[in-house]
């Protein structure tokens, strides 16, 4: 077996995520935030005990501004690219806010659910079922973004935007210089 025919298919998959989660990063750091709930990366330092969901809407707005217009920059963007990519960021952040809201209801319900006198596996279930709906739903807006954003760009600042994200545990996200 040729094993140069069974490499190769992979390096493009491999560049294919790596810049679809280059774009996610700099399109949905706040709104991905948001729909993930954490907030263990993102210090007091950085935005006030509590992370991301600690933010109201119009700092996470701000927050992934920020990202687009330096990921533009870095990619040498246009002032159309760049206006239609913060405009893509907006709107990310304005769908996924309300999930703060929700992951705060969230919560709730767990507590309520393990701390009843009769723990009700079914009302468990559902709510995870729930739940995982939710984060769907969350998910499938990031993609469409991702997808809306990488239109926007040409080949040429794709693989820019790629070469700039170090390989898989390689450390910081985004490398500078």
């Amino acid at each position: 077996m040729d094993t140069n025919s069974t490499v190769a298919p992979a390096r493009p998959r491999r560049r294919k995520f790596l810049l679809i989660a280059g774009v996610a990063a700099a399109l949905g750091l706040g709104g991905a935030a948001v729909a993930q709930g954490y907030g263990h990366r993102f210090g007091p330092g950085m935005m006030g005990r509590g992370g991301p969901m600690a933010m109201d809407p119009a700092a996470m707005a701000d927050m992934a501004d920020r990202g687009v217009r330096h990921m533009a920059i870095e990619i040498d963007a246009t002032p159309e690219q760049q206006e239609k990519l913060r405009a893509i960021a907006r709107d990310l952040v304005k769908d996924l806010a309300p999930l703060r809201t929700a992951r705060q209801e969230a919560a709730q319900r767990v507590r309520e659910l393990l701390t009843q006198t009769t723990i009700d596996k079914a009302a468990i279930e559902k709510f995870r079922a729930e739940e995982l709906a939710k984060i769907d739903a969350a998910s499938k807006r990031v993609t469409q973004a991702l997808g809306d954003a990488a239109e926007i760009l040409t080949p040429e600042q794709r693989a820019r935007l790629a070469e700039r994200m170090p390989r898989p545990g390689a450390g910081p996200f985004w490398r500078r210089g």
